[in-house]
């Protein structure tokens, strides 16, 4: 049986490491995963007046998370914290009341940052935030990735074995979470 995961790279950069890492990440996971991006750049900011009648990009977004039986974020920091747009994003997703639609889903959370804390602060922020929203979240292991250039491809690639190795264990280990969760709260 296959998972479908859905993935959110918070930064909107087309030349994001975190895109990078998302690459990676999907080249190096298990087989029966499969990935498909859960785009945030087209959504407008989240306001209350839009409970009544969601935008299309909205509606996109919650019928995206809808067909993923997990979701996996890939965030740099910004300002100790996650990047607006992600954010507004998960505003969007959680809403309107009871309609939240990262109740009881499968998530992991992971960032890359070419300073020494590796996006520490950023997912801690996120992990509030999605336990507030009641995603079933990977508590461990946590990586915070330091990137370094000379160890990724721009297609996502991986040379530097011992990253390669950590990264393959992280989502080893995310598939089994999926299973575990999936088990216990099937998704409708």
């Amino acid at each position: 049986m296959a998972y479908q995961v859905g993935y959110f790279v918070g930064s909107l950069s087309s030349r994001s490491i975190n895109r990078i890492l998302s690459q990676a990440l999907i080249a190096l996971a298990p087989d029966d995963l499969e990935f498909s991006e859960i785009s945030i750049r087209d959504l407008p900011l989240y306001s209350p007046d839009y409970d009544e009648d969601y935008p299309p990009q909205a509606r996109e977004l919650k019928e995206a998370i809808a067909a993923s039986d997990a979701v996996l974020f890939v965030t740099p920091e910004y300002n100790r914290s996650i990047p607006g747009a992600l954010k507004n994003a998960i505003d969007w997703a959680s809403r309107p009341y009871g309609k939240n639609s990262f109740d009881h889903i499968p998530a992991a959370v992971i960032g890359a940052s070419i300073g020494s804390l590796g996006t520490a602060l950023a997912q801690q922020s996120l992990r509030a935030v999605l336990s507030f929203c009641n995603a079933r979240q990977m508590t461990a292991p946590e990586a915070y990735v330091k990137f370094h250039r000379e160890d990724f491809g721009n297609d996502g690639t991986v040379t530097n074995e011992k990253t390669a190795e950590f990264l393959r264990a992280y989502m080893a280990e995310f598939r089994e979470h999926i299973q575990r969760v999936l088990t216990v709260l099937p998704r409708s």
